[in-house]
Formats: C-alpha cells, structure tokens, sequence
C-alpha cells in the first residue's frame, strides 16, 4: 500500500534531509587515509542526535550501526569495522534519519584520495544514472521510465545493474511502498503521483551483475570481487515533477 504524503509532510522530510545532508558533510570531513569505518559511524551518530534526529539505521531489523559503509567490492549494507581506509579505496556511505516521525535516506560513495581512473568512472556513470533515473520522474511517467533510464545509461557505459537490491517509498517507515527497481521497461509498472516519496538508489557494479552476502550477515558483495557504488536521493513528486529533498551540497563543499 503507497501512502501519499501531504504538503507538510513533504516539508518535514526536507527538513531531516538537511539534518542527513549535513550529517554526509561531517563524514566527507574526516574521511581519508587511516581512518577507520567505525570512526565515521560514531561521527554520523552524534552529529545527528545532536541536531535533533534518530539514525534511522540503528537497530533497524537488528542493524548495529549508524551507517552502511560499504568498501570497494562491498555493495550496500557494510558494517562500520576497524577496518582502516587506504589510498585508493572508494566507500559507499548510506545513512537514514529519522527527524519529527519521518525518514530520509541517502548515500553516496567517496573516493578515498586519489583513485584510479576505472573507479572515477564507476563514481561518475553512478552518480549521473541517479540523475537520470530522478529525470524520468514526469507527468504521466512509470516506475518503469525511472528504471531504464538508469539501466540504459549504466550499461551502455560497460557497467552492471545490481538486481536483488533496489530503491523504495520512504516515510513514516524507512522502506515503503513502491519498490523501484534499477532495470527494467520504459512504460511499465506502477503510474507516478503527486506525494510519492521515493528513494531512488542505483547500485552499479564494474563487473557482473551477481552479488552474495558476506560472512558477517549483512554486507552484500559483487560476485567476482569488482568494485561497486551506490548513490542515492529521497524525491518527492510534486505537480508531476520530481523535488529532491536530500542534498550533496555539503559533501561537495568538502571534496571540491
């Protein structure tokens, strides 16, 4: 069942993705060679308690942490470790909060220094089939438009689109209906509204499509141990247009 959010509704999600937003900023800061993961969870932990919101991902379904932080052929869903960043590694950092009974979700992967030119690459297709997918969001459009506009983009460039893992509603509950998958028809699927709230999440692997879940329960991985990255927005609907309610502002004041 999709809940359609009001116009204030809407307004206090933007407000928790700012707090998210800046939370990203904070972790874009201290990242770099010889920090460890778990470092960056208690930052993201105390800079948005102390700004008034709950980490959405603490506890949620039993997850232990703050973050997701996912390392080079890690997908999504890493936990933060002792695990100390190297030169040259890419971090996806997927944080969620929850601020006046509303979630927001975003992620984005950094790089860690200077990185090879296939990882720039990998950052920038992602990055851009984000935008594209969120640029399929129009009147009379599917969730179907978002999908292939991210696949087609992705693929086109060599890359893979994760399957299992996909994009969602997000609200009251951090995954809502409807589900939003990365691939799929133009013209298919469910009909956009007005008060949709999406997270629109690719996930884009160097090599093939297969994932697997680690050891520990929880980190998804490529297959074959190619590197991935992920970046993700919360989007509101609105006059049949998308509205962005997260930002990388605040990271991109930082890297640049």
């Amino acid at each position: 069942m999709i809940y359609f959010k009001t116009k204030d509704e809407i307004e206090l999600i933007r407000l928790g993705s700012d707090i998210l937003g800046r939370t990203h900023g904070e972790i874009a800061k201290a990242l770099k060679p010889g920090i460890t993961t778990k470092v960056l969870d208690s930052i993201a932990y105390e800079f948005i308690k102390d700004n008034g919101g709950i980490p959405s991902f603490l506890n949620y379904d039993g997850f232990p942490s703050s973050l997701c932080i996912s390392v080079n052929y890690q997908v999504v869903h890493g936990l933060p470790s002792n695990y100390v960043l190297q030169e040259g590694d890419i971090i996806s950092v997927d944080c969620g909060v929850f601020y006046k009974g509303y979630h927001s979700d975003s992620a984005y992967t950094y790089p860690v220094g200077l990185i090879s030119e296939e990882n720039k690459k990998l950052l920038d297709i992602t990055k851009k089939s984000l935008y594209a997918g969120i640029s399929a969001i129009k009147k009379g459009a599917r969730i179907g438009d978002i999908a292939f506009s991210i696949q087609s983009l992705v693929e086109s460039n060599k890359f893979s689109i994760v399957r299992e893992l996909v994009g969602h509603g997000v609200g009251k509950n951090l995954h809502e209906d409807p589900q939003v998958p990365n691939y799929g028809r133009r013209g298919s699927g469910l009909k956009l509204q007005d008060g949709m709230v999406l997270a629109i999440e690719p996930m884009v692997n160097a090599g093939k499509k297969s994932v697997i879940k680690g050891k520990d329960g929880w980190t998804i991985e490529t297959a074959d141990y190619t590197n991935s990255a992920h970046f993700e927005h919360t989007v509101a609907i609105v006059n049949g247009l998308p509205d962005i309610l997260t930002t990388f502002k605040y990271i991109e004041e930082v890297l640049n």
